[in-house]
C-alpha cells in the first residue's frame, strides 16, 4: 500500500521545532498565542457546545466527545479540552513539541494522547473524531486543500471542524509581519510567510473543496489599548476562524 501524500513543510516544522521548550513562557516566543487563547477557547467552546448540545455550567461537558488538536504545539488548546472532560488527541508533525507537551500536561494531572504524527497518517490509519480543532496551522502547511481533505477524513459524520488562520492583506502584512515579529518582537522574523496567508472567502473555498460545509466565521480583533482580544461578526482582516461540519 502506497504511503499516504504529506502536506508538511520541513521549513516550516525546523522553525517551531526550534521554539518547543518555550510554548508555556507566557512571555516567551509564544506569548501571542496565550494572550489569544481565551479569545479562541471562547469561541471554541462555545462552536462545541452548540453543536452537541452542551452546558457549559455543567461538570465535564465534554465528557463523551473525542477532540483532536491536529498542531498541538504544547498543548495550549489540549489541556483545556481535557479539563472540560473530552478525550483528547494532540498531534504535532514538529517531534519536539511532543515531549514539551506530554511532561506539562503531567505536571498538571492531566491524561492526553500525545502524538508525533500527521493529518494524513492519521486520516488512513482511520482515526475518528467529534471535532477537529485545526488552529494557526493552515498557513504553514505545502497544500491547504490536501491538509484539509485528511482533517475532514478524520471526522465522524457531522463531525464540527473549527479552523483559524490569518487574512491576506495589506493590514495583515502590517499587524502579523511587521508588527509581531519586526517592532514587537512577539516571534521570530520569518515565523509567517504573508504569501501563505488564506483570506476568509478563500478558506471557505478551500473547506467546501474539501468536503465540508461551512457554517460560521468570527475575526479575532486585538484591542492595543486594553491589550486583550475580542471576537467580531465584522472584522475579519487579521486573525480569523471557521466552523464547518461534516455532511452526515
Amino acid at each position: 500500500m502506497q504511503a499516504p501524500q504529506t502536506t508538511v513543510d520541513p521549513s516550516e516544522i525546523a522553525k517551531f521545532e526550534a521554539m518547543a521548550a518555550e510554548w508555556w513562557d507566557e512571555n516567551g516566543k509564544f506569548k501571542p498565542l496565550h494572550m489569544l487563547n481565551p479569545c479562541r477557547l471562547d469561541y471554541i467552546t462555545a462552536q462545541i457546545a452548540a453543536e452537541y448540545d452542551r452546558d457549559l455550567k455543567a461538570d465535564a461537558p465534554f465528557n463523551g466527545l473525542r477532540i483532536l488538536d491536529i498542531g498541538c504545539g504544547g498543548g495550549l488548546l489540549s489541556e483545556p479540552m481535557a479539563r472540560l472532560g473530552a478525550e483528547v488527541v494532540g498531534a504535532d508533525a514538529a517531534e519536539r513539541n511532543i515531549p514539551v507537551a506530554q511532561i506539562h500536561a503531567e505536571q498538571s494531572g492531566l491524561t492526553i494522547d500525545y502524538r508525533h504524527t500527521t493529518a494524513e497518517d492519521m486520516a488512513e490509519a482511520g482515526e475518528q473524531f467529534d471535532v477537529v480543532l485545526n488552529m494557526e496551522v493552515v498557513e504553514h502547511v505545502a497544500s491547504p486543500i490536501d491538509y484539509l481533505t485528511a482533517c475532514r477524513k478524520l471526522l465522524k459524520p457531522g463531525g464540527l471542524h473549527i479552523c483559524s488562520t490569518l487574512n491576506r492583506n495589506p493590514k495583515s502584512y502590517m499587524m502579523a509581519i511587521i508588527g509581531a515579529e519586526h517592532v514587537m518582537r512577539w516571534l521570530p522574523k520569518g515565523t509567517h510567510e504573508w504569501s501563505k496567508f488564506i483570506t476568509p472567502d478563500e478558506l471557505y473555498d478551500l473547506l467546501r473543496d474539501a468536503g465540508l460545509d461551512p457554517v460560521d466565521r468570527k475575526g479575532f480583533v486585538f484591542n492595543p489599548l486594553s491589550w486583550s482580544w475580542r471576537l467580531s461578526d465584522r472584522d475579519l482582516s487579521v486573525n480569523y476562524v471557521t466552523a464547518s461540519v461534516k455532511p452526515t
